[in-house]
């Protein structure tokens, strides 16, 4: 009798309702899977339509070119001896599910609808799907016409139900399902069996790769059992990073592990291992075997077909691997790299335009880019042909192979320092070996004629000419002087993005990049429609302490020298007068936080859901060496007052890669509200107050006191 089974799962760069595209994708994966002996296929969530069709799954042209691609994977000779499992949108009594169609032969087995819907952050998935609520159940789905000429069936299962094989038992998770407190596996495993599966559409988010391992490995390490995640990869065109991480684990170990991040579309990973591993392994579980005695049935689909054969006693299985983790700096350095490669092939433009001031955040975009030539370079290298179609497209030049990263991005990058009279040149001078270093096409400029002639004009029209503070102005002069050069850099990098490659002879128009943090978007520390306004921006999920510790990394990784500099000078914006010929002004001074407290900030109000008094509370013991209370609570005020003051800064927010859990972008991560009441911050400064008398009576400062 066989034993051993060898299973596939995969990662795939699915698009949003590229029908073609994504079933060339799902074949492909399919035979790759046969080629290495594999008899059961799982792809990631929805990836006959791509998961990102948001409003368009209410459309009926989604569901009927949903229909027609299932149809061609049922006709093609390349799904014919393995067992399918694709996932696409399917209506059942007019109402849309999310849904698992599992198929072998011509002939559906069955049709698994999502139980769990994902609802939350980033997800919305209750907008356009129901929930299967029947647990345990199943009722008849009638086929359209076109399937029924194909599968010879009229009816075919759909519900919560596993599918027998001849040797094993496989029962389907649908991504979320297995982030719920109770998962559809425990009591899977606990009726008998044996393979699971999860198709999945998870984002990447910085520090999160753990989280997915972990709950994978302790799904089997409770119950025993094979389980396969395959997940999509790629920019579905949003904001979003799907990171692939496909898998394969069994009775708590990990015996194959996909790429977090690459260029490749196609990925599949294959083990074989032994199902008596599993018996063997939950056998001696007596609570689990106790617990099994107890449990309600699944329906069960049977299947004419065995994932093993009977002569596999000389076969080889698979043996365990460590997970390999990627730091919090190389997920930086690659995952926003494929970000970018895929809006830039996407959008069909020929590279992208970047203001490089000589500070931190934009040498950290401009590193991203040059990230993203290396893998690009290296794809090609390993034979990617896909990725040398599209590189040569974007050049414009079909025989074109690139093999220095350098010489690609001074292809695909366009850097440009905008100077002023209040820029130092220090800044120049490191932008300008910045982008000498990762080889890009750089350009220096004044923009003092445009803020000049805009000025002018307003004091042509009111007779008033405004002044710096440093020049005996107001402080409202002193700002809008600042957000005239600022805005003037946003209008002059669209026009460069445009026309630079048409006045060098080349084809194509420039994607312009942003360079705001998500600490600075959190406080609304940017001006509106300033050069941090852009198409795309690869740094406005992460953190500015994050981005220190990257720049240090490509440092060292890319051999980029110019990085120092950046990194010892101090965050400005260069838009007040210089002092002596040095920077009179800084960020940090400017905002009255610093970039560490920011973070806090942020994690605290997104993450722990703090609001100013909560907030104030926890703060008070996590600063009590550094900050009084009385400091902690002007810091707090300080961070709502701009926080909510600025709110209306979050509905223009450049579309950003999605990196940190407490982004504020409100696109539909974030649905905080845009103003905060005065009742609020009245009974929030009433309850610090409160504080203030204790730790008064109690003794200045004694915070042990005050627990």
């Amino acid at each position: 009798m066989g034993r051993k089974v060898t299973v596939a799962t995969c990662a795939l760069n699915q698009w949003a309702l590229d029908f073609e595209g994504n079933l060339q994708r799902i074949l492909r994966s399919i035979e790759i899977a046969k080629s290495k002996g594999a008899r059961y296929r799982l792809g990631p969530e929805l990836e006959i339509c791509g998961y990102g069709c948001w409003d368009h799954y209410y459309e009926s042209d989604t569901l009927l070119h949903s229909l027609e691609v299932l149809k061609a994977l049922l006709e093609s000779p390349v799904t014919q001896d393995i067992i399918c499992d694709v996932g696409m949108p399917v209506m059942h009594r007019n109402v849309r599910y999310n849904c698992r169609v599992i198929f072998l032969n011509r002939r559906i087995l069955l049709i698994r609808p999502k139980t769990a819907l994902a609802n939350q952050a980033n997800y919305q998935e209750l907008r356009w799907f129901a929930p299967w609520a029947r647990s345990r159940q199943t009722e008849e789905y009638f086929l359209p016409r076109m399937l029924q000429d194909v599968t010879n069936q009229e009816t075919v299962p759909f519900g919560d139900a596993v599918l027998a094989t001849w040797d094993t038992c496989i029962g389907s998770e649908i991504c979320e399902e297995l982030w719920t407190p109770h998962s559809p596996h425990i009591d899977m495993g606990l009726d008998g069996v044996e393979v699971f599966t999860n198709a999945s559409g998870s984002h990447h988010v910085l520090r999160k790769a753990h989280a997915r391992v972990d709950l994978v490995t302790m799904a089997t390490t409770k119950n025993g059992g094979i389980y396969l995640l395959a997940n999509q990869k790629g920019c579905d065109g949003d904001r979003l990073y799907y990171d692939g991480c496909a898998m394969i684990a069994m009775n708590g170990s990990i015996f194959a592990q996909g790429v977090q991040f690459s260029l490749d579309d196609v990925e599949v990973l294959t083990a074989t291992l032994d199902l008596e591993d599993v018996r063997s392994y939950r056998a001696e579980i007596s609570s689990r075997n106790l617990a099994a005695s107890r449990v309600s049935p699944y329906p069960r689909v049977k299947v004419d077909f065995a994932l093993s054969s009977c002569d596999d006693l000389l076969q080889p299985v698979s043996a365990p691997v460590p997970w390999r983790y990627h730091s919090p700096q190389e997920e930086i350095s690659l995952g926003p790299a494929c970000w970018l490669w895929d809006f830039l092939r996407r959008s069909r433009q020929a590279g992208f335009f970047l203001p490089l001031s000589g500070g931190l955040d934009s040498a950290a975009s401009a590193c991203i880019v040059y990230s993203m030539c290396c893998q690009v370079c290296q794809a090609v290298t390993q034979g990617n042909e896909d990725v040398l179609a599209d590189v040569r497209v974007m050049v414009d030049q079909r025989s074109y192979t690139p093999q220095d990263p350098r010489e690609l991005c001074g292809r695909l990058l366009t850097t440009c320092y905008m100077a002023s009279e209040n820029s130092s040149q220090e800044t120049r001078l490191r932008a300008q070996e910045l982008a000498q270093q990762i080889g890009s096409h750089h350009v220096g400029l004044s923009i003092d004629p445009a803020v000049k002639a805009i000025v002018g004009l307003f004091s042509l029209v009111t007779g008033k000419r405004p002044e710096f503070t440093a020049r005996g102005g107001s402080s409202r002069e002193n700002l809008a002087l600042q957000n005239v050069q600022a805005r003037v850099r946003m209008v002059i990098a669209y026009l460069f993005a445009q026309l630079s490659l048409w006045s060098r002879g080349s084809r194509g128009g420039l994607l312009v990049l942003g360079t705001t943090n998500v600490d600075e978007s959190l406080l609304g520390y940017l001006t509106k429609y300033d050069c941090s306004s852009a198409d795309i921006n690869p740094i406005g999920g992460i953190s500015k302490t994050d981005l220190r510790a990257f720049i240090h990394f490509c440092m060292e990784r890319f051999h980029i020298p110019a990085l120092q500099g950046i990194l010892s000078a101090p965050a400005t914006a260069e838009l007040e007068p210089l002092v002596d010929g040095q920077v009179s002004q800084t960020d940090e001074e400017d905002m009255g936080l610093t970039y560490t407290e920011l973070s806090i900030f942020g994690r605290l109000r997104k993450t722990a859901k703090a609001g100013p008094y909560s907030m104030f509370c926890k703060l008070l013991h996590m600063w009590s060496e550094t900050c009084t209370p009385r400091q902690v609570a002007e810091k707090v005020k300080r961070f709502f007052s701009k926080y909510s003051m600025n709110r209306h800064k979050m509905t223009t927010l450049t579309p950003a890669y999605h990196a940190e859990d407490y982004s504020p972008e409100d696109n539909r991560f974030c649905s905080w509200s845009r103003k905060r009441s005065r009742t609020r911050t009245t009974w929030t400064e009433v309850g610090q107050d409160l504080l203030y008398e204790r730790e008064r009576s109690c003794g200045a400062g004694s915070f042990s006191k005050l627990k």
